[in-house]
Formats: structure tokens, C-alpha cells, sequence
């Protein structure tokens, strides 16, 4: 590990020097897809190669793709503090989040609880329950997720002896809003359901203990906050769940053994909710990724300069006239959500890229723009990105002076 070896400058330059795509401009998009550590990307090139070189049906292909599994699910737990029986790989965060919505036996007239800042792949499988079993889904209004004690009442409120699941994001994809899961859980269980909950935005960007959280079954995504690469994910099975879900559409590889007449013994762990058929070298990529993750940069580093950097962005952008910050700073992670006035979301966008070369998003739903700002951020980069959106927000898209150009020599403008 770096940390405690090198002065906190030092440590910055070397965690960048890992991330080759820091240099093509200020990586404020990890929200949606992390850069790559090379580390990463040159293990799975070199598997990728031996495949193509060397094949992949030779006999002990078959176990060692089993044990890189089994090192990939050992990595999700450590980032998750759980035992890593209680994980199951899968595709991705809305693989886990429809493996989730499916554990559970559902009848007409049942009620599931959300709220109406879930990302599609969370609520996408609502829906499906809504259509195909008549399960009613409410959508719990818990404002921009600023004050924990109104949404927990908001969710008692809606809680009624129908209500079998509530499903929801630890840290909401639109404010950027940390929820308090916790208190929600307890709420869910002392009513009898259970709680499914999206950590794509949390899992290695904020600390998450999912045993100290109370949760039932805990969502990740490999391609976010954990760098990985894309098409790879985790699911949390909790162990006082296990006789309240079961596993949904799982491939022959969730069982521990099939015999010649077709019995099947399902694995009595997380596994039961895994399938078969993963990319090999995105396996090996997503525990590559974690690894240097944890034991190179350091999971307390991590959690403590993402956070903290993403906070003086917040103030930043909220002391400028005409910005909204939306995100709540007091329940924030590493998401930073605001709007200009008079500005399209997607001229900011358009805008910050051009001015400074930032990669970020617009928030649709909002009209607005959203920074993921991350630990291997600098300040230089945030301050470069404020001081345009002051510009911004002191002209309007119309008046806005042109960006600067470079005259080409021998050109006839």
C-alpha cells in the first residue's frame, strides 16, 4: 500500500500515474464509468491473449476460471466488509437488483416501496412485477434526500402490511444523496419486508459495512467507483435472509451438484442467485481492480479524500450566484449535482468539455449537470471546472463569449 509510505502528494501522483486515462482530460464521470487502473487493463489484455493464442478448453481452464470467480467475489466482500459466502457474482448492478426483485414469491395486490430517484436498472424490474404479477409499486417522495428523519417518516407513512420489499440506492444517481439505510431497513424489517438496495454509487466510493446496515440484499456494480471492467457486478445475500429469498433464473452453476436424474442441491450460500458464462478476463480484471483498490491506494485514503474533495467542490459551486446545488451537502458522498440558471444542462456539459476538457453528465430528469468527483481528483482540476462555471453563470448561452481557437499556419481563416 502507498499510503503509509509516501506524503499525500506523492501518493496522488502515483495513483494517477496508475489511471492513464487521467490525462486525456478531468475524469469526472466515475458515477457512470471509472477509469481503468493499467494494472487492470494489462491482466486482462494478457489473459485475453492466452485465449486467443492458447484456447480455452483445456481441462484446467475450467477450475482456474472457478478460483479467479471465487478471487473476484473475495474482493467484492472485502469492499463490502461481509463474509464472501454471502456474494454472488453477476453482470451487473441491475443484474443483481432483477435477481433481487425476483427472490421473493410475489402475489397480486403485494406492495414494493422506492423512491423517484432510482436509477432505471433498479426500478426497471418494479415494473416487470407491476405488469406481470400485479404488485403495486409506490414511489416514496423523500424530496432531494436532504433530511433523513422526513424520509424515514415518508416510509413509514407508505409502509402497510402489503409491503414486501422496499428497494432503493444507498447513494441516490440524481442529487447524489446518502440515504439512511440503516433506519430504513430497521423500518422494513419491523414491518416484515425485506430491504433490496443499490449500491452502485456507494460500494468504493463511501465505506459500506452491509452487515452494520441491516440490508437483505445489496446491489454493486463493477464498472463505477470499484474501476473494474464493464459487464461484471456483485449481489449481497444476507444470512438472515436466506429463508426468505430464493434464487431466480440462476444457471446450473448456482448448484453444488447435479446428479445423472437431474436432482439439483443449490449452493446453500450467495452462489445460489450466480450463474455460469462470465467473460474470463472481465473476472479477473474486476478482482484486479479491487485489489489495487485496497491494497495499493488503500480503502481509508479512498474514503476519505473522495468524499472530502467532492464536499469543497459543493461549496464551491454554491457560493456562485445563479448555481442550484442540488446535491444535499450534509448527506452527500462523491456526487456533486447542480444547475446554472438559464442554462441547459446539456450546454454546461458541452461547455465544461470544451473549456476545461471535464468528462461529465446531465442528470435528464433534473436538467441538470453532475460531477463524480473521486478520490485521484485534484484540486487544480475541481478549481479549473468552478471558475468556468462562474463564467457561465455570469452570461447566458447566447452571451457567452466564444472559446478561444488556435490559428493554423497556412490556413486561409
Amino acid at each position: 500500500m502507498v499510503g503509509p509510505f509516501l506524503p499525500d502528494d506523492a501518493k496522488l501522483a502515483a495513483v494517477r500515474a496508475g489511471l492513464p486515462a487521467l490525462a486525456a482530460g478531468i475524469y469526472l464521470n466515475t458515477g457512470s464509468v471509472g477509469p481503468l487502473p493499467a494494472e487492470t487493463a494489462l491482466a486482462m489484455a494478457e489473459l485475453a491473449e492466452r485465449e486467443l493464442t492458447v484456447g480455452r478448453a483445456h481441462p484446467a481452464d475450467w477450475p482456474d476460471a472457478l478460483a479467479r470467480i471465487d478471487e473476484a467475489r473475495a474482493a467484492v466482500a472485502a469492499v463490502l466488509t461481509t463474509d464472501v459466502d454471502r456474494i454472488a457474482l453477476t453482470g451487473s448492478a441491475t443484474h443483481g437488483l432483477n435477481l433481487a426483485a425476483w427472490s421473493i414469491d410475489w402475489r397480486s395486490g403485494d406492495r414494493v416501496l422506492t423512491t423517484g430517484h432510482e436509477h432505471a436498472g433498479g426500478v426497471g424490474p418494479l415494473y416487470v412485477l407491476r405488469d406481470r404479477f400485479g404488485v403495486e409499486v409506490v414511489f416514496v417522495d423523500i424530496g432531494n434526500g436532504s433530511d433523513d428523519d422526513a424520509t424515514v417518516a415518508a416510509f413509514e407513512r407508505a409502509l402497510t402490511p402489503r409491503t414486501r420489499m422496499i428497494a432503493l440506492s444507498h447513494v441516490v444517481h440524481t442529487t447524489g444523496a446518502l440515504l439512511p439505510i440503516r433506519r430504513i431497513a430497521d423500518l422494513a424489517h419491523a414491518g416484515g419486508a425485506l430491504i433490496a438496495v443499490d449500491g452502485a454509487q456507494a460500494a468504493g466510493a463511501v465505506p459500506v459495512d452491509v452487515v452494520d446496515l441491516g440490508v437483505d440484499l445489496y446491489a454493486v456494480t463493477g464498472q463505477k467507483w470499484l474501476l473494474g471492467p464493464e459487464g461484471t457486478g456483485a449481489l449481497f445475500v444476507a444470512r438472515a435472509a436466506d429463508g426468505r429469498v430464493a434464487m431466480s433464473a440462476a444457471g446450473w452453476h448456482a448448484y453444488e451438484q447435479i446428479d445423472s436424474a437431474g436432482t439439483a442441491v443449490p449452493h446453500g450460500d450467495a452462489r445460489r442467485f450466480q450463474s455460469s458464462g462470465f467473460n474470463r478476463p472481465s473476472v479477473l480484471g474486476l478482482a484486479r481492480s479491487i485489489g489495487w483498490l485496497t491494497m495499493y491506494v488503500g480503502l481509508d485514503w479512498i474514503h476519505r479524500r473522495g468524499p472530502t474533495l467532492a464536499a469543497a467542490g459543493a461549496d464551491r459551486l454554491a457560493a456562485i450566484p445563479g448555481v442550484r446545488l442540488l446535491t444535499p451537502r450534509e448527506r452527500m458522498a462523491t456526487l456533486v449535482t447542480f444547475t446554472i440558471d438559464g442554462w441547459p444542462a446539456e450546454a454546461v456539459v458541452d461547455e465544461l468539455g470544451a473549456r476545461t476538457f471535464a468528462i461529465v453528465r446531465t442528470i435528464p430528469d433534473l436538467d441538470a449537470t453532475r460531477l463524480s468527483i473521486g478520490f485521484f481528483n485534484t484540486d487544480d482540476e475541481i478549481e479549473r471546472v468552478v471558475r468556468t462555471v462562474e463564467l457561465l453563470a455570469t452570461h447566458k448561452p447566447d452571451s457567452l463569449p466564444p472559446r478561444r481557437t488556435l490559428a493554423m499556419l497556412g490556413s486561409d481563416s
